[in-house]
């Protein structure tokens, strides 16, 4: 029996080829893809940060900025949550002009001492979920590149922040993360839980950009029972990732 996801197609162009139905603008080199909504607000709001773009999806707006940082140019956006909307934005961003892009996000945890806060910079991802086998070969994982790694520990070193590198099992289905299935996936190496990570690695790899990634410990998936652990009210700790990450990008 074949299956549809299995069959790659390694043709270059498609139908609706971005740099065709995208027109290049003057953009910065270097974008921040940021998951923290009410970061990104504050930032626009004190930086007066300049509007580049507003691309329109069904869900609604979805605008990229720009401020400088560093005396340098930085965009900065939100892609959305799962892997089709992130892919599909961080496409148009490369349309646009950007070429070296760090994420940063939180993540649900499968190993207990992962505490909330605690840093991974992700260096691969478990391919579950559908967007990565439209851009790479079937395979089980896809592993981050050494540049955006590089960029990221370098950063979090200066600030003498404790972190570690760690793989993602990345899934779409947030409610079927079933007892099985983490445990295989702890099995296999898989430290954190997100729904992104493989379909942006896998992205930047086909398009020939620079991409890294670095999550937070959020929800705890390590034991008998769930524990939200109250993550996504840390905010001290996503703004700074938000600055951390900027630096990690312009020195890429």
């Amino acid at each position: 029996m074949s299956y549809p996801i299995l069959e790659f197609d390694p043709t270059r162009e498609a139908f609706i080829e971005p740099s065709r139905v995208i027109q290049p603008r003057d953009f910065p080199e270097h974008c921040v893809i940021c998951f923290f909504g009410e970061v990104l607000e504050k930032i626009v709001r004190q930086h007066n940060a300049k509007t580049l773009v507003e691309i329109n999806w069904e869900s609604g707006p979805h605008r990229v900025y720009e401020i400088e940082h560093q005396g340098k140019r930085l965009a900065f956006f939100h892609p959305g949550v799962g892997a089709p909307l992130a892919a599909g934005l961080l496409e148009e961003v490369i349309a646009f002009g950007s070429r070296k892009f760090i994420a940063c996000g939180g993540c649900g945890v499968l190993e207990r001492d992962i505490a909330v806060g605690n840093l991974v910079v992700v260096s691969g991802a478990v391919r579950d979920e559908g967007v990565s086998y439209h851009y790479l070969p079937p395979s089980r994982e896809v592993f981050a590149q050494p540049a955006g790694i590089a960029a990221l520990e370098n950063a979090l070193r200066a600030r003498g922040l404790p972190h570690r590198q760690g793989k993602a099992w990345t899934t779409d289905a947030v409610y079927r993360e079933t007892p099985a299935k983490i445990a295989a996936r702890r099995a296999e190496g898989c430290c954190v839980v997100e729904m992104e990570a493989s379909a942006l690695i896998a992205v930047a790899q086909f398009r020939q950009v620079t991409f890294g990634q670095v999550l937070y410990g959020g929800d705890d998936l390590s034991g008998a029972d769930w524990d939200n652990r109250d993550w996504q009210s840390r905010t001290q700790i996503r703004e700074s990732l938000f600055w951390l990450s900027a630096e990690a990008c312009l020195a890429l």
